[in-house]
């Protein structure tokens, strides 16, 4: 029997939890089924907002304080409707500790959070395949593939989209899969020709045939964001980015690719974020576009929430029904709010039916003497951001 829970997976959202629980002084073990420092796939989430940092510094000041003076902050944030400018915004220079947000890849924030975590005194077993999950009166034993066996009083499963543990417990996801691909793509700066440290949108970009392009840049380079047309091959395109990245570079960028991939996104949440004593946590309970970074950030409200419950459970026995059940939910509610609000920007930006083309032409016409509508454009690829709960975004 494990004291403290079992955290599945060694993703962001897992080694939050177990960083948030060691702040409260619970043991924490992390069980992930890739070998230690091995490259995980899957999303590579790039923006921490304030309220993500501020959760972790509760855990450890010195990851954030790392997490800050290694991030990112953009200076400015600007959108175009075809090559036209039609909206801008600088922000105000800002000390490190009040950084509104930063931007830093997701595996350096994952390196952070490992290190972290072991100082903290968090174990981990690595190659650890969960394959089996029994629910018991008092506990929750979980079975690898290679035999070995971990049970715990409580478990939080945050081992991401394709979770073992939700579908062994047999929890099904209700949503859809959106119609819109995207084509992102990671690139290294390139210090000879630098592109702007802003975060700039394109609509209908004139160099990328019209496409819709995002970059968001990061510390060490940029994020590029290319959504894909009816016949375009999103495949191929992920395969061969520079055959058009280029265009949209200066001229002599170096151009060097450090990820590529293509996603059709995703928007479903869980049906229940609890099941006994596993509690649901990041992708493992929900899935959204990723417009507004509610993926990461809303898993890390998840796993601050999940160990307040645990620690509350573990004090008070008699109030693990009603914990459990309102971790549920209030997280299933937030991920609820996330994913129509992420459903929303992506709506605005496949731009479905004509009176969403037409709003987004007259904004664009209208930009050129309201800075109303240009703040509007600018605004609305990124979605409402409201979880519905007091002081949270997500």
């Amino acid at each position: 029997m494990i004291d403290g829970p079992v955290i599945v997976g060694a993703g962001p959202v897992g080694l939050a939890t177990a960083l948030l629980a060691r702040a409260r002084g619970l043991p924490a073990h992390v069980l992930e089924r890739l070998p230690a420092a091995a490259p995980k796939p899957g999303s590579r989430a790039t923006f921490l907002h304030r309220q993500t940092i501020q959760t972790l510094a509760t855990a450890c000041p010195v990851l954030a304080d790392q997490l800050v003076r290694e991030g990112l902050v953009w200076p400015g944030r600007g959108t175009y409707w075809a090559g036209r400018r039609v909206h801008h915004r600088c922000y105000e220079p800002v000390r490190p500790r009040l950084a509104p947000f930063i931007s830093l890849p997701q595996p350096r924030t994952e390196e952070l959070l490992h290190e972290a975590g072991v100082r903290a005194g968090v174990t981990f077993s690595w190659g650890a395949q969960a394959d089996e999950v029994v629910l018991q009166d008092t506990s929750v034993l979980i079975r690898a593939v290679d035999g070995r066996e971990w049970r715990s009083a409580f478990v939080v499963a945050a081992d991401g989209a394709g979770s073992v543990m939700r579908r062994r417990l047999g929890i099904p996801m209700n949503g859809d899969t959106a119609g819109a691909p995207f084509v992102v793509v990671d690139i290294a700066e390139d210090p000879a020709r630098p592109l702007p440290a802003e975060r700039v949108f394109h609509y209908r970009h004139p160099l990328a045939g019209g496409r819709n392009v995002l970059f968001i840049p990061f510390a060490g380079g940029h994020r590029v964001d290319l959504q894909c047309r009816g016949r375009d091959d999103p495949a191929r395109l992920a395969a061969e980015p520079r055959a058009w990245l280029r265009s949209l570079l200066p001229p002599g960028h170096a151009c060097e690719v450090t990820w590529s991939s293509h996603y059709l996104f995703r928007q479903a949440v869980a049906e229940t974020f609890t099941l006994g004593r596993v509690l649901l946590a990041g992708e493992a309970a929900h899935l959204y576009a990723p417009f507004g970074a509610r993926g990461l950030n809303s898993g890390i409200a998840d796993a601050a929430a999940a160990v307040d419950a645990i620690a509350e459970a573990g004090t008070d026995p008699g109030a693990r029904h009603r914990v459990l059940a309102e971790y549920d939910q209030v997280r299933r509610a937030a991920a609820e709010r996330n994913r129509a609000a992420a459903g929303k920007a992506l709506a605005h930006l496949t731009a479905a039916g004509p009176h969403r083309q037409a709003a987004q032409r007259a904004a664009a016409l209208a930009a050129r003497v309201l800075p109303r509508a240009g703040t509007w454009l600018d605004s609305k690829p990124y979605g409402p951001r409201d979880a519905g709960i007091p002081g949270s975004l997500y």
